[in-house]
């Protein structure tokens, strides 16, 4: 739904309210989708979710097409009107990982000097996470570097599975590996659903948002904990969105049956790992409420991963509702605790300078 920009009228503060899953595209970028769009056999995922918001005269469609592509006047009104005082911008899903290699990991580059344009021009207002082509693992670790060297990026976005394949195969671990020595965390953002699973989330009209993102996400979150990257690779950080794609709210019965099946040596793919899967979700994670404006959902998530770990994002432009940042105000956290949500453990995760 798109809003007017009237601002709220929300409290005084003595914070600043930081949002950390922010979508933006470079115009290009839509222009290789449209060509990708036009070939045969375009991944069902992709076409469902991208071929409909590009295509889709809907007002929400129109609304997240005009907005994902400003970086300037419009977002910030957007902004000014919600009570946000900084979006930590991100790569829209797909990201470059529907890309075919090549153009990939040609483009990759380019959108991220274009997000380090837009944080120039408006540096109190934008920061920005490092998008990667992961169908290139070697070149995603360089492109980390640079970014880290040349804009002082300090945190990178991978939009879950990159055409069906997980970072939980090894050959995509050169990624970690750099992630860790540049002490960069890692947003496991959403993606739409691979061909392997998606005909039974959309028969039922299940495969976006509502549920299917969460599935899968989710899902990716757990192959990389039980693949044993946390223990190669015990300093890595990552973060993930929408209360953490439901994982806090498994912990236990994730914990028990992870090790019922390690004992029951009944999967090749389960080994022993140092640590329980909710072990490595508290230390290796944090979560943002993204998408999720609901007070007990938040405060049990608090209450899990600790108060220092979960962070506050709207999801714009895909769901811009400035009045959820007053519900969120009004749910029941100490000054502490609320001034780490929206401000303190952001500028912890993304290293940002405030």
């Amino acid at each position: 739904m798109t809003h007017s920009p009237q601002k709220l009228d929300l409290p005084t503060r003595p914070y600043r309210r930081i949002a950390t899953e922010e979508a933006f595209s470079p115009p290009e970028m839509l222009e290789i989708y449209r060509k990708i769009l036009a070939k045969d056999n375009v991944d069902v995922g992709f076409k469902n979710l991208m071929g409909f918001y590009m295509s889709s005269p809907s007002e929400r469609a129109q609304h997240i097409m005009r907005c994902l592509v400003d970086l300037d006047e419009l977002r910030i009104a957007h902004m000014d009107a919600s009570g946000i005082d900084i979006q930590v911008l991100a790569l829209t899903s797909p990201g470059a990982q529907i890309m075919d290699r090549e153009t990939a990991v040609s483009f990759i580059p380019n959108a991220n000097d274009e997000l380090a344009a837009a944080i120039k021009r408006h540096p109190t207002r934008f920061a920005g996470m490092v998008a990667l082509a992961p169908q290139d693992p070697a070149a995603s670790a360089k492109e980390l570097q640079r970014c880290a060297d040349l804009y002082g990026m300090r945190s990178a976005v991978i939009n879950s599975h990159t055409q069906g394949e997980y970072l939980s195969d090894k050959k995509f671990w050169p990624i970690f590996e750099a992630a860790e020595a540049l002490n960069m965390p890692i947003y496991l953002h959403p993606n739409s659903l691979p061909a392997q699973m998606i005909d039974p989330f959309i028969e039922a009209g299940l495969d976006g948002a509502i549920y299917g993102f969460g599935v899968e996400t989710g899902l990716h979150a757990l192959r990389i904990i039980t693949s044993g990257v946390f223990d190669q690779f015990p300093n890595l950080k990552m973060v993930l969105g929408h209360m953490g794609e439901a994982l806090p709210f498994w912990a236990y019965r994730l914990d028990y049956m992870h090790n019922a099946t390690v004992r029951s040596k009944r999967y090749e793919a389960i080994q022993p790992t140092k640590r329980k899967p909710s072990e490595y979700l508290k230390e290796n994670f944090y979560i943002t409420n993204s998408g999720v404006a609901w007070g007990p959902a938040l405060q049990f998530t608090q209450a899990f991963m600790g108060t220092d770990r979960v962070l506050y994002a709207m999801d714009y432009p895909y769901q811009y509702l400035p009045e959820e940042v007053d519900m969120l105000e009004r749910v029941d956290m100490t000054p502490e605790v609320k001034r780490q949500f929206f401000q303190d453990n952001a500028v912890k995760v993304f290293d940002l300078k405030i």
